[in-house]
C-alpha cells in the first residue's frame, strides 16, 4: 500500500531537501518505486539536488490548476528508473496550492507509487501544512540546537492537528532525523546530545545524519549523497533510515568522535 511521507521542519537550512532526496534514491535502491514531491513553492530547490533542473517542463501547480496532466511534469531519475520527481514551481506564490488540488494529485500518486516522499517549505505557512496535510508519516528532521528543537516540537503539534489523519482522529506515524551531528562538539557541550533532543522531542529516532562535506560535495553536483558515496558516513546513515522506514530493524550507528594522529599519539604517550 501506498505511503505518503512528509519531510519537514520547523526551521530552515536543517536539511529537509537533502534528505528527501536521499531517503528517496535509498528507497528506490530498496526495489521501491518512489516520487519526490517538492512543496517549497517559489524557491525550487529538490531539481537542484537531484541534478533535474534542465529537464523541468511543468511542475505541481500547472497540475494542480489542470495545465498538464501528472505524467507530464513527472521527471523520470537517470540513475534509477524507478525515482521520479514531481518539482515545484519557481514563478508562483503557495496560494496557487489548494487543499482539494493537492489531495486529487496525492490520490493519482499514490495509484502510481509505493512511496510519495513530500519536501515541506520551512515553518508553519501554507506551503508547509499542505505538504504535511494527506501525510501517514513525517520525518521532523532537526539539527541539534535548541531552537532547531524546538521549532521541530511545534511541528510535531501540527502534525498532530492540521493533518487528514488526525482530523479522523488516527496517528501519523512520526520519526526524528537528527542532521549535521558532530560528536566532538556534542561532548564539549557546544550542541545538544542525542538524549536530550530526543527528551524534548519525545518522538522515535530513525537516523543520525553525521557533519561531512560528502552531503555538501554531492548537493553541488545534482547527486542524492545515497548515490554519489554510498560507502560515506551520511550515504550510510541514511540508507539505514530507508531500511528502517521499510520497517527493518536496523542497529542505531552513533556517530563517534573521530581523533586525529597528534590526539593518538598523546593519548598513547599519558597512557
Amino acid at each position: 500500500m501506498a505511503k505518503v511521507l512528509v519531510v519537514t521542519s520547523g526551521k530552515g537550512g536543517v536539511g529537509k531537501t537533502t534528505s528527501t532526496a536521499a531517503l528517496g534514491a535509498a528507497l528506490a535502491q530498496g526495489g521501491q518505486s518512489v516520487v519526490v514531491v517538492d512543496f517549497d513553492v517559489g524557491l525550487r530547490n529538490l531539481d537542484l539536488v537531484m541534478g533535474a533542473e534542465r529537464r523541468v517542463v511543468f511542475d505541481l501547480i500547472n497540475v494542480v490548476q489542470g495545465v498538464a496532466k501528472l505524467p507530464q511534469a513527472l521527471i523520470r531519475d537517470k540513475r534509477l528508473e524507478n525515482l521520479w520527481l514531481l518539482p515545484a514551481s519557481q514563478t508562483r506564490d503557495k496560494d496557487a496550492l489548494t487543499d482539494e488540488g493537492v489531495g486529487r494529485v496525492i490520490a493519482e500518486l499514490r495509484s502510481r507509487f509505493d512511496w510519495i516522499l513530500c519536501d515541506s517549505p520551512a515553518g508553519i505557512e501554507r506551503g508547509a501544512t499542505l505538504a504535511m496535510r494527506f501525510a501517514d508519516e513525517a520525518v521532523i528532521v532537526t539539527n541539534p540546537e535548541v531552537s532547531s528543537v524546538r521549532d521541530s516540537d511545534r511541528i510535531i503539534g501540527m502534525l498532530d492537528s492540521k493533518t487528514v489523519r488526525a482530523e479522523r482522529g488516527e496517528r501519523v506515524e512520526k520519526h526524528v532525523l537528527i542532521t549535521r551531528y558532530d560528536p566532538a562538539r556534542a561532548a564539549r557541550g557546544e550542541m545538544l546530545n542525542i538524549d536530550d533532543i530526543l527528551e524534548i522531542l519525545a518522538t522515535p529516532l530513525i537516523g543520525i545524519i553525521p557533519e561531512s562535506q560528502d552531503v555538501l560535495k554531492a548537493s553541488n553536483v545534482g547527486t542524492p549523497v545515497t548515490l554519489n558515496n554510498a560507502e560515506s558516513a551520511p550515504a550510510r546513515a541514511y540508507i539505514d533510515a530507508a531500511r528502517r522506514l521499510m520497517g527493518e530493524e536496523v542497529a542505531m550507528v552513533v556517530p563517534a568522535e573521530r581523533k586525529g594522529f597528534m590526539n593518538r599519539l598523546l593519548g598513547r604517550r599519558a597512557a
